[in-house]
């Protein structure tokens, strides 16, 4: 269970990496506006803030990270719990399922995996 939780953990970092790359160098080109289906107009106003956005998802996968290299079971519970969180508010604030289901569900099964793994190994 716990190595299924790690792999799902690897697996969500690049996730995390792919959104920093897509929201910070990729918002402004036609990738970019097509994923997030907004006018060149509007992207050229958000694009400070997605930049932002952009970093945030790259530590929220550097945290992943840090959490494996150090086996630190406290680290993993906190980044993942804050991916789930961010999945459903962007899902409630958007009001589609997208973010809950490509963000918030692998990240709860990757939490569920590790506490599993965990308690079959204390």
């Amino acid at each position: 269970m716990k190595r299924a939780g790690l792999i799902l953990v690897a697996l969500i970092a690049l996730e995390h990496l792919a959104f920093l790359v897509l929201e910070m160098f990729l918002f402004q080109t036609p990738i970019g506006l097509e994923n997030f289906r907004m006018s060149q107009q509007t992207a050229d106003t958000c694009v400070v803030f997605m930049r932002n956005q952009g970093l945030y998802n790259g530590f929220l996968a550097a945290g992943l990270v840090t959490a494996t290299l150090a086996r630190s079971t406290l680290m993993h519970r906190f980044c993942l719990v804050c991916i789930i969180v961010a999945g459903i508010y962007a899902s409630w604030t958007f009001g589609e399922l997208g973010a809950a289901l490509f963000q918030a569900l692998p990240a709860l099964l990757a939490l569920l995996l590790l506490e599993l793994g965990n308690r079959r190994s204390a």
